[in-house]
C-alpha cells in the first residue's frame, strides 16, 4: 500500500514538472518569435493602518496597472494574468 501511494505521488510531481517545463518552454518561444506574452492588470491599493485603539481604519488608494504574464505558472517573476485578474485587490498593512 505504501509503495502504490508513492508511486502514485512522485507520478504526480512529474507530471506536475512536465507540465510546468512546457508552459516555461511556451513563454520562452514566444519571446524568441517576438510574440508578446506579457498583460496588464488594473489592482487597487487598499490601505489598512493599524490604531493604537486596536481599532483598524481602511483608506483606498490609487490604481496601478500591473505587468503579467501569459502563462499557467508564475516565469520572469510575473504573476500569470489569470491570477492578477481575480486578485485585484493589493492589502498594504500600516
Amino acid at each position: 500500500m505504501n509503495r502504490r501511494l508513492l508511486r502514485t505521488f512522485a507520478g504526480i510531481l512529474a507530471l506536475l514538472a512536465i507540465v510546468y517545463a512546457g508552459d516555461s518552454a511556451v513563454v520562452r518561444y514566444r519571446i524568441a518569435a517576438n510574440r508578446d506574452p506579457f498583460g496588464q492588470a488594473i489592482i487597487q491599493s487598499l490601505y489598512f493602518i493599524h490604531q493604537k485603539n486596536g481599532k483598524i481604519d481602511y483608506q483606498m488608494g490609487d490604481k496601478e496597472t500591473a505587468t503579467c504574464i501569459r502563462s499557467l505558472f508564475p516565469h520572469l517573476g510575473y504573476s500569470p494574468c489569470w491570477y492578477l485578474n481575480r486578485h485585484t485587490e493589493k492589502r498594504i498593512d500600516i
